[in-house]
């Protein structure tokens, strides 16, 4: 190692401790690498209990040298979070947060909720620390608003098939039949970007001006319609905002410490209104000054965030503050100010936000680390039994249900960070197998789900560290062929159950590996197990429902299901739409000239061979 250290060039990079298990349980950066390198090895920094662990177990050491600080400290990051060092501050995250997307490369742009952040010149706003608060907000956004929900390919000018149910009750403007022009549908959007960035004011003013022009135009009607769609946005606008406690974008970080433990609380401040709070637990921080820890969460949370604020105000001040600043700015694509305050309000938010991280490590720090335990300590469990160098991130189970071959359905589940992301969950109504045949249909559910992954759908783009089936070598053989023929390199594992139908562990390349019935590892095998098992049971139910209900309307020529709900949702049953005139049957939604009379004469044909039951 000697000899090694003295060939260590005098730039800027980063370095790997590795120890005699090829386990990294150290990575560090540095501006010269041969001095920060050669400093482990001296004795003034041996009384260090951190580099003297570190000495005792490298057994050798690597690094790369970067162009530039900035490179280093990006580098760092990334390595951190692939290795996990133990010697290493570690943010202990599996939070991945909602935004708000807007589509804008799309002729009709769409707004929805999503996880993920692509680089597709699409506009995101968040992050929001409540999921219920995104689905709210874009379920009011497309009453007030209404614009497309689906992911049809539409052109400007150009039809793609019939407007769908939303067009029909008001939800969706109809650009996929030319019911809404491109111009128009860009204005809608654009109050719809204003309101999603805070400014709803000069919205509510714009609507005024036109209400009061509708009013002395006598378009009394439409001059109601505005004034419902103003109070809808103020109301809305108040369940969004807090009190406007500045100007612009903010993050507050501040945090706690005992032991070797520390928890951050990060309070997001978007265009002046406090839009959530969040906490991070962090550990290995053991004898490190505040800085240090400091500096630690900053350059690890912002690695894995795509939102980067104008202005991050912290506790205390960072290490490096000028290359951690620079870095922060080739993200964001802008100037990033980093502010210590000592005065004022923004050090008054800086205390709440110290306070609260206080009180949630000594009411709620056990807790955390139980649930930490329960969720990525288990995925750790699972990952060192199956003995996989990558870290498990991403699970996705699937399962296959049917009644001897009736209604061949499958189920896809899927846990990040050892919690389930309900949004993230598939159904398959299987197409191609005919009869009880679990081992085809399992083939057929997960041909088609990375066959959509190719085609670059959305709901399919990304990946899982493994795969769980529900079953035990047949399914993992049937399985693996699939794989294997397109080309998927990723860990399949079979969850075998007992005699009494209970999870019993996995199966892994041929193998059943153990999992100690005690172990948090195990519980949550058997939850996805479970889970997966009842995703599939209820979809199954679901279609046999659809079955046993199957309604009188469907008999009618013309009448097809958009048509089917419109009708039962506007009249509530069956009866009612029988007994309605020709004048109610017209004006009901979605209904035409032709269609009404199809269903007018359909009910007044053998009315003593016809059942008024769904």
């Amino acid at each position: 190692m000697q000899e090694e250290l003295k060939r260590l060039p005098q730039k800027p990079g980063v370095y790997l401790f590795i120890s005699g298990v090829d386990e990294v349980i150290y990575v560090g950066k540095a501006i010269n690498l041969r001095s920060r390198v050669r400093s482990y090895f001296t004795p003034a920094n041996l009384a260090d209990p951190k580099v003297s662990n570190i000495r005792a177990m490298a057994r050798r050491f690597e690094y790369i040298v970067t162009d530039t600080e900035v490179e280093a400290l990006i580098l760092e990051c990334n390595l951190i979070k692939e290795h996990q060092p133990r010697y290493n501050v570690l943010l202990k995250d599996d939070k991945s947060y909602p935004y708000i997307k807007a589509t804008m490369a799309e002729d009709f742009p769409r707004v929805f909720s999503t996880r993920d952040y692509v680089e597709d010149g699409g506009r995101y706003f968040g992050p929001y620390t409540s999921s219920f608060a995104v689905r709210e907000t874009l379920e009011q956004i497309h009453k007030i608003w209404p614009m497309r929900r689906c992911t049809k390919k539409i052109a400007d000018g150009h039809t793609s098939g019939r407007p769908c149910l939303d067009y029909h009750i008001g939800l969706c403007p109809g650009p996929c039949g030319a019911r809404i022009g491109g111009e128009e549908y860009a204005r809608r959007m654009a109050q719809v970007l204003e309101f999603l960035a805070g400014k709803q004011e000069g919205i509510v003013k714009q609507l005024t001006a036109d209400m009061t022009a509708a009013a002395e135009a006598m378009e009394y009607e439409r001059a109601a319609g505005l004034r419902d769609k103003i109070n809808a946005i103020k109301s809305l606008g108040e369940k969004q905002r807090m009190d406007r406690i500045s100007t612009g974008d903010q993050d507050i970080v501040a945090f706690a410490a005992r032991g070797g433990e520390a928890l951050f609380q990060v309070f997001f401040i978007r265009d002046g209104k406090m839009t959530g709070r969040e906490h991070f637990m962090v550990y290995g921080v053991e004898n490190l000054p505040g800085r240090r820890i400091m500096t630690e969460f900053v350059t690890q949370f912002y690695s894995g965030t795509p939102f980067v604020p104008k202005e991050i105000i912290l506790q205390q001040d960072i290490e490096e503050k000028v290359v951690v600043g620079a870095w922060l700015a080739e993200k964001k694509g802008r100037k990033v100010t980093i502010t210590v305050p000592q005065k004022g309000e923004k050090q008054k938010l800086v205390k709440l936000a110290h306070n609260n991280a206080i009180i949630t490590l000594e009411q709620f720090g056990e807790h955390i680390k139980k649930e930490e335990k329960r969720t990525t300590g288990a995925l750790g469990e699972i990952q060192e039994a199956l003995g996989l160098s990558g870290a498990i991130l991403r699970i996705e189970a699937y399962d296959i249900s049917n009644i001897q071959g009736f209604e061949n359905v499958g189920s896809m589940v899927v846990f990040e960070g050892g919690k389930a992301r309900r949004s993230e969950y598939r159904k398959f109504k299987i197409k191609t197998v005919e009869g009880a045949n679990d081992y085809a249909a399992m083939q057929e559910v997960l041909a088609r789900r990375f066959r959509r992954y190719e085609q670059g759908s959305e709901k399919f783009a990304r990946l899982p560290d493994i795969i769980f089936v529900d079953g035990g070598k047949g399914q993992v053989s049937a399985v693996g062929t699939v794989l294997e023929h397109m080309g998927i390199n990723i860990p399949l594992c079979g969850m075998v159950k007992d005699d009494r139908h209970k999870t019993r562990g996995l199966l892994y390349n041929g193998v059943e590996v153990p999992l100690a019935a005690n172990s948090e590892g195990f519980r949550l095998v058997a939850r996805i197990q479970e889970e997966v098992h009842r995703f599939a049971v209820e979809y199954h139910r679901t279609l046999r429902q659809k079955v046993a209900t199957k309604s009188v309307l469907d008999d009618i020529v013309g009448i097809g299901d958009v048509r089917r709900t419109a009708l039962l949702r506007h009249f509530g049953t069956v009866g009612s739409i029988k007994t309605a005139g020709l004048d109610e049957l017209r004006a009901a939604p979605g209904m035409n000239v032709k269609s009404a009379q199809a269903v007018y004469d359909f009910f007044r044909q053998d009315l003593g061979n016809r059942s008024d039951e769904t």
